[in-house]
């Protein structure tokens, strides 16, 4: 039986089975199996490398962007448009047949976007490129969801369900457990707040096959398609293309509703929005130098996440400055009064100046 099978025979016994008390260590045990065959699907094939182009793309810039959807959305035709690469695109389905990569400039950040090829219903079981596409999704920042404005809601709902059964959890909180392989048998539970929907021995039959620590209150649902207790979480942007082709009354219903922006790219409607919302999506912050004597340099910006502090910043300047350092000084909304003298743990906020003194 191959592996496709034991999936489908798995995933039958989970909807026969009734959730209650009684049955929850028998469906735990069945989603432990799932997920690890669902791994299985994911990992390349030994017997392939080595053979034909290579699919994913080297990472590079200051955040990932993954487009993804079903054929004929318009993702070949916002690559070409919101970048300087060139990707192919025409009124047949399937003109993308690899992952081209392109670069956004804005606000001073380098932002990857991949036009990945169209997927299709099953696309998590192998079907198509499936299997690469949502591999190549789990390693980016944020996943653009591209979908046909004229096509209704069933495209949006595909593609979640596509995501979600590979353990991209879209739009939840990632889970507080932590977790560590042991070298020799036996499994060490640890909880630090009362349990609620799980019990050790639930969790005992579960990590069985997987030696690990674990704590939180969280349980089976948290599977990610490679280990336990590490889901890929990533917040979706649902992108409607082709909104000049609907009414202003569709157009409306879908821009209200969460997560989403309605474009056109046939016209260049709205891509400016959408370049905002991507930039809150990612979370970034641009961090200005200062060397003593001397203006702020606001040609090149130092790219930080959100909440980073001023070690996060001498890192990224030399990965030596911060055993080095003294004291810095720090001009922006971060500060209570511009200069500020700050130490490490100083959080920076977006357009801050920074000037750093070693000792």
């Amino acid at each position: 039986m191959g592996i496709l099978e034991k999936i489908a025979e798995i995933e039958k016994e989970i909807a026969r089975t009734q959730k209650n008390k009684a049955t929850e260590y028998h469906l735990g045990l069945l989603k432990a199996k799932l997920a690890k065959y669902r791994a299985q699907l994911l990992e390349p094939s030994k017997s392939a490398a080595g053979k034909g182009e290579g699919f994913d793309v080297m990472k590079s810039g200051d955040a990932r962007v993954a487009l993804i959807g079903f054929p004929s959305v318009g993702k070949s035709t916002f690559l070409s448009l919101m970048t300087s690469t060139a990707s192919e695109a025409a009124s047949y389905e399937f003109t993308t047949l690899t992952c081209i990569p392109g670069v956004i400039e804005y606000k001073g950040a380098n932002i990857q976007l991949l036009d990945l090829p169209g997927i299709i219903e099953g696309a998590a079981q192998g079907k198509g490129r499936g299997r690469q596409v949502i591999a190549v999704a789990r390693t980016s920042d944020v996943v653009i969801m591209m979908l046909d404005a004229t096509k209704g809601e069933v495209q949006r709902a595909l593609l979640e369900k596509e995501l979600e059964s590979v353990g991209i959890r879209l739009n939840k909180v990632k889970p507080n457990i932590y977790f560590k392989p042991k070298k020799g048998g036996g499994i060490s539970f640890n909880s630090m707040v009362t349990l609620t929907q799980c019990s050790e021995k639930l969790v005992q039959l579960i990590l069985h096959e997987y030696s690990i620590l674990f704590h939180g209150d969280s349980w089976w649902l948290h599977f990610s398609a490679k280990r336990f207790g590490a889901p890929a979480v990533k917040v979706p942007c649902s992108v409607y293309n082709k909104v000049d082709q609907i009414s202003m009354e569709e157009v409306d219903r879908l821009a209200r509703k969460p997560h989403s922006v309605v474009i056109s790219c046939g016209m260049k409607l709205n891509l400016d929005y959408l370049l905002e919302m991507l930039w809150e999506y990612l979370a970034l912050t641009c961090i200005y130098t200062k060397k003593r004597g001397q203006r702020p340099d606001f040609s090149d910006a130092i790219i930080v996440r959100k909440g980073a502090s001023v070690e996060h910043v001498c890192h990224r300047i030399h990965r030596t400055l911060a055993s080095q350092f003294k004291y810095a000084l720090v001009w922006g909304t971060s500060t209570k009064y511009s200069p500020q003298r700050v130490g490490l743990s100083h959080l920076m906020e977006h357009e801050d100046v920074i000037q750093v003194v070693k000792k």
